[in-house]
């Protein structure tokens, strides 16, 4: 059936549309369920049939989306997931979620977003609304998925409508789920911009409708560069102040005292997660063509990408210290290898990198992890790919030469890992309530 602009906003407000998520991982398996809550009917895709398998039987595989929520939603009858990507024509909106990653050479990887357009393309029809959430670089909506779609004969705006709107996801924070965060929408003409902004406003607290999907794709990228360029100078002036025997952690904590001008950032081991640790490198290759330099944006990467180096040669330095011995033959455990607190999400996590770079000095690296068993398949770690997690036992960490915190999830005792641990070396701050003893190690 074809859907009218006018069509369109009747039925949106009644909530009588099918809504079409392509890609059922950490943004599309929220915004899945957030749909649901609002009552409308949700087809998921994903090219992982066990994935669709799992969520049709009920089963989540992210821990911050439990599998009641799951099953509620396929109790209701407005739930179903499929693999099979003919019925990608059934649903009237298509919600795109799927991974943009970075090649070797940090530049782009678009081939996702490609192949997920080629394929609605083959099923398009009169009607349908196509809205991207991956996070790109400005200018992808309109210059690489428009003409892959308009190759079908159909025009934006007239047969079928286009827009962009990022997610926000943040994973395991428990203040704001996809259903309360405000949902930035743009697209190049008007009935793309009316329909995406009346779909999202289902399942928001509020829409802010940008002028273009250029201008959404920006703000996207802005708001990932504003946290990428903080991080990088709490991370400097970690390494600044910890030459001057400055605890940057007390500094942090005194300063966010003052009520205005200043937000506090806090240092870690590296940068971790789909979004940070990427999407700056996105802006500074699209700008090359406009012949722009991002230089400030391409220094924060070059500090926060040496944070991990920084903290193996601080780890190997306090070995030295403590028992007059270096990394080589040593016995690591790694703390934490989610990229951040509390969740189960091990994507682009600086403890991979740190466990690399300590075996390749010649260590053994194991790790624990409440949230992660098993290290799963990844292209850039592969000497990790399957292995196991110890468990938490008080008797076999004090076997290992140091612990190295790289993740400060909440459920760890650490005035326990305090008391068993020869030594710990603290990249987050998460022994700070503890009293100081000799062997906590800041980095």
């Amino acid at each position: 059936m074809s859907l009218s602009p006018s069509a369109w906003l009747e039925r949106i407000e009644n909530a009588d549309i099918t809504v079409g998520i392509l890609g059922l991982g950490y943004v599309g398996v929220p915004l899945a369920v957030a749909f649901n809550d609002a009552g409308v009917r949700i087809l998921g895709f994903d090219v992982d049939a066990a994935k669709a398998e799992a969520l049709n039987a009920g089963r989540s595989y992210i821990k911050h989306i439990s599998s009641e929520r799951i099953q509620s939603a396929v109790q209701s009858g407005l739930f179903e997931a499929t693999a099979d990507m003919d019925r990608l024509s059934e649903p009237d909106a298509l919600l795109i979620c799927v991974p943009t990653p970075l090649t070797k050479h940090l530049e782009p990887d678009l081939s996702f977003v490609v192949g997920t357009t080629e394929s609605i393309a083959k099923r398009l029809r009169p009607g349908q609304i196509v809205v991207l959430e991956s996070t790109t670089y400005p200018g992808t909506t309109a210059e690489v998925m428009a003409p892959i779609l308009e190759a079908t004969g159909l025009k934006v705006g007239q047969d079928f409508f286009l827009a962009y709107s990022p997610e926000r996801e943040d994973p395991g924070n428990l203040d704001f789920s996809t259903s309360r965060i405000p949902k930035v929408v743009g697209a190049d003409d008007p009935s793309s911009r009316a329909i995406a902004n009346a779909l999202y406003g289902k399942v928001v607290p509020k829409t802010v409708l940008v002028t273009s999907a250029a201008t959404a794709e920006a703000v996207k990228i802005t708001e990932n560069v504003f946290r990428a360029v903080n991080i990088a100078l709490v991370n400097e002036l970690k390494v600044v102040f910890g030459a001057m025997g400055i605890d940057v952690w007390e500094v942090i904590d005194a300063a966010k005292t003052k009520p205005f001008g200043f937000m506090p950032f806090y240092p870690g081991p590296g940068l971790g997660g789909h979004c940070i640790p990427i999407d700056p490198f996105y802006l500074t290759w699209k700008a090359r063509e406009y012949n722009q330099h991002t230089r400030f944006i391409e220094l924060a990467g070059q500090i926060n990408s040496h944070m991990p180096t920084h903290v193996v040669r601080v780890l190997a330095e306090s070995l030295d210290h403590h028992f007059g011995r270096g990394l080589r033959g040593a016995k690591i455990l790694v703390l934490g290898v989610a990229y951040k607190k509390n969740v189960d999400d091990i994507r682009e996590s600086p403890s991979l990198e740190l466990m690399e770079l300590i075996e390749e000095r010649g260590a053994e690296a194991s790790f624990y992890d409440p949230h992660v068993r098993q290290i799963d398949q990844t292209r850039d770690h592969p000497t990790l790919n399957l292995r196991e997690g110890i468990a938490w036992d008080p008797k076999a960490i004090a076997e290992f030469d140091a612990v190295l915190i790289a993740t400060d999830h909440d459920s760890v005792d650490y005035a326990a890992l305090v008391g068993c641990a020869k030594l710990v070396v603290d990249t987050r701050n998460a022994c700070g309530a503890i009293s100081r003893r000799g062997n906590i190690v800041r980095a």
